[in-house]
């Protein structure tokens, strides 16, 4: 069965629909009507914004809580499932605020983690605060945060700790209605976090366990007791730490100053006997061991050939059961293929003709499961699965707009660098044409380290291949999935290495017969902005034009300005990763404008602070001056990215325009929406 087809229950999908479409402070549409003829999307598809950003089941599986954006806030509706109607809603207070994400405490409460627009920031930032509120939109209250204000005069019971810290949900504690495990973040740089046990309903707290690291996260077993603490020291060296029991001293299991990689916990097996770590090695990916709690020995039980692994599976009860790998189309991998979760994974795998599925959450008995499916041309669909009955409905749809046969598909290609280095990344055609004797775009990704081009729905990619374009999209060294070596490849090597991997691609993409040689751009946001300017300094005649993103372009400014410089760690990882300040001038692009002979389209947010606008004020100073024909687009009040729907309309047709003029794409037809209902 396909996913818009599988045993839908329309009744219950319409029902869902209505209840939100009735929510006071949004409004929701129904699905719209598919075009009768297949043709290309155009731009106002991909800058809708979805109807719903995140939906879960309730415990007992009477309700559905889902995040709904609208204008400039995020709320959090509740609808009961038998008859599809509203029972509750929050938003938070101001006019800049969102439900950054949920978590359901117990059959009648649920925790919220905020975010707010702070300062001109168009896009949420999380700010650490925790709330609560009932199914019915009653007892909200802010629990934790630096908002967080006393009880006042008149009384001597305090139950709300008053501190400048934030903080995150770590463990719901399945059997415990009525507290839940979050950790603590105190306002320092690289601070050492701990766990407090917190009243879902009072916000009263009670310190559990300090950590014994900077940064650390930590792991619970099933008791709720919390047994593993990792993180990152100012050098960025890693720990990891276990504990027998509450009370116990934390003891050290693995040190990368003296081990050399990194290793971290996913959790418990169902017995608490097994605890699951994943390990890097010194070269290929990593691996996946079983921990004998008891005994302290380990032993492998997953490790692919070619690729890290990606996500975690787990079941009803928070086992880790196995783990999703990225090799090309996603592709699961059980621990024990005989177990019952292993089981309804493949049953709906199979159902859904093959397509990534992921449970996102389950009833508290495990007999009903919220199910999304997507694909490189399917945004993702929700299904309600009863697993005694084995029968899926369709709930919603995240982009109901958009439609598969008229979007491309994406398939993952493999290469090798000039100096041997295996390569991966994704072809994606133009629609309604095939990849041959192109006009191509070479999408760049951000980060750069950490950081992986993924097979799935991008919204980028099918922009530009709905208006004529082949995309190209690479994971060069420095990228993560491949292993820590892989990532550690890409150290100090902006610019150089990791640059001749993005030429050694498009050289690759030119002599399969993908791309006109004479029509290739680069394009990318972040470090993908760098990559494409660099691009056009290290192969003037490869390229027609390039386009950077909230880039940048001038290395050494990143120690003065900028938010990594400002903790220990964040100039560690610029002297490790980048480059020491005063030896980047060779590989900045606004020192080496001159060298660029292609037309240039910049654009940059105001208010970022990871990439400040000063970098590309400055590359297009430069540009300028060295005579080379450059376009630059600043939206003021937007940060690393762009959020409003009206400066993403503005910016994709500035730049599908652009690429337009020098590659020979489709036109963009931009529909301005109108105001007041007018028009």
């Amino acid at each position: 069965m396909t996913s818009r087809t599988a045993h839908v229950a329309r009744a219950t999908r319409g029902l869902f629909l209505a209840a939100i479409a009735a929510c006071a402070f949004c409004a929701v549409s129904a699905p719209a009507a598919w075009a009768q003829q297949v043709k290309p999307h155009d731009v106002e598809d991909y800058v809708r914004k979805p109807k719903f950003l995140d939906i879960q089941l309730s415990p007992t599986g009477e309700y559905f809580a889902a995040t709904v954006p609208i204008e400039t806030k995020i709320g959090l509706v509740i609808v009961r499932r038998s008859d599809g109607k509203l029972v509750g809603n929050m938003h938070l207070p101001g006019s800049r605020a969102a439900v950054a994400d949920f978590h359901w405490a117990n059959d009648e409460r649920v925790i919220i983690e905020a975010a707010e627009r702070i300062g001109l920031h168009e896009a949420p930032v999380r700010t650490g605060e925790l709330w609560a509120v009932d199914i019915d939109g009653r007892n909200g209250d802010m629990l934790v945060g630096q908002r967080v204000t006393g009880e006042g005069l008149g009384t001597s019971i305090k139950r709300k700790k008053v501190e400048m810290v934030a903080a995150e949900v770590i463990d719901t504690l399945r059997d415990d209605d009525k507290t839940i495990l979050i950790s603590v973040i105190p306002f320092t740089d690289d601070p050492y976090t701990r766990v407090d046990r917190m009243d879902v309903y009072t916000g009263r707290r009670s310190t559990v366990v300090r950590a014994p690291i900077r940064n650390a996260s930590f792991v619970t077993e099933h008791a709720g007791k919390v047994r593993f603490a990792s993180g990152m020291d100012v050098d960025r060296s890693t720990r990891l730490y276990y504990r027998d029991a509450e009370g116990d001293d934390w003891r050290l299991l693995n040190d990368s100053r003296a081990s050399g990689v990194t290793r971290w916990a996913l959790g418990f097996s169902a017995d608490n006997a097994t605890a699951y770590l994943r390990t890097e090695h010194a070269s290929g990916p990593d691996a996946i061991l079983a921990y004998d709690i008891a005994s302290g020995e380990t032993r492998e039980i997953f490790r692919d050939a070619a690729v890290d692994p990606g996500s975690t599976l787990y079941d009803d009860r928070d086992v880790p059961v196995g783990v999703r790998i990225f090799d090309g189309k996603p592709k699961t991998h059980f621990f024990d293929p005989d177990s019952v979760a292993a089981k309804l994974y493949r049953k709906l795998e199979r159902a859904f003709g093959g397509q990534p599925v992921a449970i996102t959450s389950t009833t508290k008995d495990g007999t009903q499961a919220l199910v999304r499916v997507h694909s490189d041309r399917n945004p993702g669909d929700y299904y309600l699965f009863n697993t005694e009955t084995n029968e899926a409905s369709l709930l919603l749809s995240t982009g109901n707009w958009i439609d598969p046969e008229r979007s491309a598909a994406t398939s993952p290609v493999s290469f090798k660098s000039r100096d041997g280095l295996p390569l991966h990344g994704l072809l994606t055609a133009p629609v309604g044409a095939a990849a041959k004797n192109a006009p191509m775009v070479v999408l760049i990704h951000g980060g750069p380290f950490g950081v992986q081009d993924l097979w799935g729905y991008n919204e980028d990619v099918q922009l530009l291949a709905a208006h004529g374009y082949a995309v190209l999209q690479v994971n060069f060294r420095g990228s993560a999935g491949y292993g820590d070596a892989f990532e550690q490849a890409g150290a100090r090597q902006w610019g150089k290495a990791m640059q001749d991997d993005i030429t050694d691609a498009t050289r690759w993409a030119v002599e399969q017969g993908i791309a006109d040689p004479e029509r290739i751009c680069l394009f990318g946001y972040s470090y993908g902005g760098y990559a494409s300017l660099m691009g056009a300094v290290r192969e003037p005649a490869l390229y027609a034009c390039v386009a950077g993103v909230i880039g940048v372009y001038d290395l050494d400014m990143l120690h003065t300005t900028g938010d990594i410089q400002r903790r220990g760690s964040g100039e560690h990882y610029l002297n490790q990763w980048i480059g020491p300040k005063g030896q980047l001038a060779d590989v900045s692009p606004v020192k080496l404008a001159d060298r660029i002979k292609v037309p240039v389209l910049l654009a940059a947010g105001g208010e970022d602070e990871r990439a400040p606008v000063q970098h590309t004020e400055r590359m297009e100073k430069a540009l300028r001056e060295a005579g080379v024909p450059v376009e630059a687009h600043y939206y003021r009040t937007e940060g690393h990215g762009f959020y409003q729907e009206a400066n993403n309309r503005d910016f994709y047709g500035k730049l599908l325009r652009f690429l337009q003029r020098h590659l020979g794409g489709r036109a963009p037809v931009i529909v301005t929406p109108a105001k007041d209902g007018k028009g």
